[in-house]
């Protein structure tokens, strides 16, 4: 090797070191930092919105599944009599007038579905505020809407997603099955009718004759409401059933309670 070359390897050399050292010492401009800083925070926000959608669909489910369990168990222990493990005799006569209820007092009812398992129900409280009743654990009684058994139209609303969910499933109901409603004298079975789907506006559906919001009632009429389609509030799934009979709870339980038990 000459020593041409070697002054040449050399010079190569320290240029590599000065280009590294340049490399090394020089600060990132403003608009990177400014960059990276809000790459962070997506990242951040990233996280914290997942965590919020954990905590919306899975945690407020596990939440409200124990508050309904408790309200029930409640509702269960202010009873007056023990129910015999019996088919109780179908009545289709006048049934006892209806205790009055006032908001805040707890579950003076209990929603059975038997299509949705006859280990499924959930304590009905009177009103419909999120907070304190659909929030809750319960589903709500619109208050001025008919009693349970009584002549118009007992309307409830309920949760679809989260908190409990409790009609989750309300489009799997179809004409002829039966959702049934407890109160501490009676049990009270309604028989689907039909279903609509229906804008947030459209209330005559709770009315003593739903859609017609005019008429005088004959009937002992139940609606379930909930929202629709599932993650959205832009419409609502609507249920309507009549009453088929009543059972005394002393003297037994709805066969369809018992058949699938």
């Amino acid at each position: 090797m000459t020593d041409l070359d070697e002054i040449a390897r050399d010079q190569d050399a320290r240029a590599r070191t000065r280009r590294a050292r340049s490399h090394a010492g020089r600060r990132p401009s403003a608009a990177s930092q400014v960059v990276g800083v809000f790459g962070e925070l997506l990242i951040t926000a990233g996280v914290l919105l997942g965590l919020f959608v954990v905590w919306q669909i899975w945690w407020t489910d596990v939440e409200g599944a124990r508050e309904a369990s408790a309200a029930f168990e409640e509702f269960n222990d202010g009873l007056d009599v023990e129910i015999p493990a019996q088919a109780g005799e179908a009545r289709t006569d006048e049934p006892p007038p209806p205790e009055p209820v006032a908001l805040g007092g707890g579950a003076f009812a209990a929603l059975w579905v038997p299509d949705w398992g006859t280990d499924y129900k959930f304590p009905i409280a009177e009103g419909v505020d999120r907070p304190s009743v659909l929030d809750a654990g319960f589903a709500g009684h619109y208050p001025d809407t008919a009693m349970p058994g009584e002549v118009g139209n007992f309307a409830v609303a309920g949760h679809r997603q989260t908190y409990g969910r409790p009609f989750y499933n309300i489009d799997t109901l179809e004409e002829g099955d039966s959702i049934i409603v407890q109160t501490h004298t009676a049990w009270y079975v309604y028989r689907v009718t039909s279903y609509e789907i229906v804008a947030p506006t459209q209330v005559d559906v709770i009315a003593p004759v739903p859609g017609d919001a005019f008429a005088e009632p004959t009937e002992a009429m139940l609606t379930l409401t909930t929202c629709h389609p599932l993650w959205s509030t832009a419409e609502r799934y609507i249920v309507h059933a009549e009453l088929d009979h009543w059972i005394p709870l002393e003297d037994g339980m709805p066969e369809d309670l018992l058949e699938g038990s």
